[in-house]
């Protein structure tokens, strides 16, 4: 099993978790705006430290903090009823296309 599946595993189980007891259990409880203010906030962090990489420096913490991306990314998903699964086919359906084939494909104004 792949840490994608068992984390979305964890995160469907904390769907009707004490919110008292689980961080991600309160995000559910908070309701979708707080979950999407969390991704905004990781994403933005990501950013963050993205720009202060230089050579090695700085690399651990842009792990970290795109790791959160991904969790609260996922956190959404499962609270939306969409299995994380659904991304990673959207990835392997998009593989081997070139970008500009694949975004031309879903017409004007995606990014």
């Amino acid at each position: 099993m792949s840490v994608i599946e068992e984390l979305s595993r964890v995160l469907e189980a904390r769907r009707n978790a004490d919110p008292e007891q689980s961080y991600v259990a309160s995000l559910y409880a908070d309701g979708l705006n707080r979950i999407l203010e969390k991704v905004g906030e990781e994403a933005t962090e990501t950013v963050i430290a993205a720009k202060d990489v230089d050579g090695d420096h700085g690399q651990e913490a842009l792990i970290g903090e795109t790791a959160d991306l991904w969790f609260h990314s996922m956190v959404m998903l499962v609270h939306l009823g969409i299995p994380p699964e659904a991304v990673l086919e959207e990835l392997r359906r998009r593989f081997g296309l070139s970008g500009i084939t694949e975004k031309a494909s879903r017409g004007t104004g995606a990014s």
